[in-house]
């Protein structure tokens, strides 16, 4: 009976080691519940597969998407697919890469809707290759494009199509954007009404806009821009597209400081082509407005078409000259041109630039980097240029055939003098390095 009773009595010390055991195993469970809750080690895998990817060219990332449904997966992130340059030629006259038909097609499909930095490179001129650019510039209907480029290597290409169906490509793309801030459209069809169409869409947005050789754009077209694109701080045009009326729109109050303007002044046919003059006042309006432009200035001119060029202070800083250009127009240079920073003379006849150099060296004080082609120095005048401009002229890039000895310099002791005053080593080029 003592046996039986004492084992049906409760036993405190047993139900404390019970309640104790319990507790140790709810311990264990909330510990094992904590270790469930751990990274996500599948999700962190295709992040770092991702970056991976993000350094491979595109044909290296389509092999590895084929190593497994995961990979395949990271290859169709919308990451991989917000910058694109479609290559364009037709593989049956060139041997020249493209973007694989497929490829467009899938990417207009699964990815148009990502697409953010977009170029086309034609890379041959002919026009179904430029065909080809705008079928898929119209089907990006659902794109939100940040940049855009069209980039023809060889011409005509885009100049071939007709206006209308360029246009109406175009438009696509300025209308469903509505964040575009970057364009370039070299060598195309764009014309006014299109223009306005970018503006309608993108002004608050537009901060480079690159078209030199657009024929169908007018001085009024351009103004457009400039008047409702308050946050443009890019711009690179042809020299009849620049007016007083434009450069004073650039200097308003409400537009910001223009940090880059290119000018191209071309002309195919001498004596063919009026270049009107700009006037003083407005260049001083468009400097004091934005004192840190770089005004960068390519002249492709006959000599006798200089004539409305360099006659009063301009606030030129980059001077390419890609013909010959007479010893008159370098001496204006000299005189016109203080904020020179860069100056390339590609060619200018048999006749030495002694005084000219050495007009440009007392009066550019900013002056950086110069070149020399097809063109006459003596070795005397060169040194007394660099001993004059200094250790500031990190670029001195001058053809060997360009320095003419004389009683104080040969060829073989030059190198030494100009060493000295630049303050490194220096030897004469072979060949043009621009």
């Amino acid at each position: 009976m003592k046996r039986g009773r004492k084992t049906n009595e409760p036993n405190s010390s047993s139900s404390e080691d019970t309640t104790e055991k319990e507790s140790k195993r709810h311990k264990v469970v909330e510990k094992k519940t904590i270790v469930v809750q751990s990274p996500d080690w599948a999700n962190l895998l295709q992040d770092i597969i991702l970056q991976v990817f993000q350094y491979l060219p595109l044909l290296d990332r389509a092999h590895a998407s084929q190593v497994c449904r995961s990979w395949n997966q990271v290859f169709h992130m919308p990451d991989l697919w917000r910058c694109f340059e479609f290559e364009l030629n037709q593989p049956a006259t060139s041997n020249l890469r493209t973007t694989h038909p497929e490829l467009i097609k899938q990417i207009i499909k699964r990815h148009s809707n990502h697409l953010q930095y977009v170029s086309f490179k034609v890379v041959d001129s002919s026009k179904e290759s430029a065909e080809a650019a705008c079928d898929i510039l119209s089907q990006l209907v659902n794109c939100s494009l940040k940049t855009l480029g069209l980039i023809s290597t060889a011409r005509p290409s885009f100049m071939d199509l007709p206006k209308s169906h360029f246009i109406s490509a175009l438009t696509v793309v300025f209308v469903n954007s509505k964040s575009l801030s970057s364009l370039k459209i070299d060598d195309t069809p764009v014309d006014d009404p299109s223009l306005k169409v970018l503006v309608a869409n993108n002004s608050d947005t537009l901060k480079l806009l690159k078209m030199s050789s657009c024929p169908h754009v007018s001085p009024a077209g351009i103004l457009c821009v400039a008047d409702q694109c308050h946050g443009l701080r890019e711009l690179a045009l042809n020299y009849h597209l620049l007016s007083d009326e434009l450069l004073l729109a650039l200097s308003s109050e409400k537009h910001v400081r223009l940090e880059h303007l290119r000018i191209d002044v071309v002309s195919e046919n001498p004596g063919q082509t009026q270049f009107h003059t700009i006037q003083k006042s407005s260049w001083d309006a468009f400097i004091k407005h934005s004192p840190k432009v770089n005004l960068v200035m390519y002249f492709f001119l006959y000599e006798e078409e200089f004539d409305p060029f360099f006659r009063y202070e301009i606030p030129v800083t980059h001077l390419y000259f890609g013909r010959s250009v007479s010893k008159d127009v370098l001496g204006r240079v000299g005189m016109t041109c203080p904020r020179l920073i860069e100056l390339v003379v590609c060619a200018n006849g048999l006749r030495p630039l002694d005084e000219e150099l050495i007009c440009i060296a007392e009066r550019c004080k900013y002056l950086s980097a110069v070149g020399l082609g097809e063109c006459e120095v003596s070795c005397s005048a060169f040194v007394e240029f660099v001993k004059m401009c200094g250790g500031r002229l990190s670029q001195l890039s001058i053809m060997e055939e360009v320095l003419i000895p004389d009683q104080k310099y040969s060829l073989e002791q030059i190198h030494w003098e100009v060493s000295k005053h630049l303050g490194r080593v220096w030897f004469p080029d072979m060949m043009p390095t621009w």
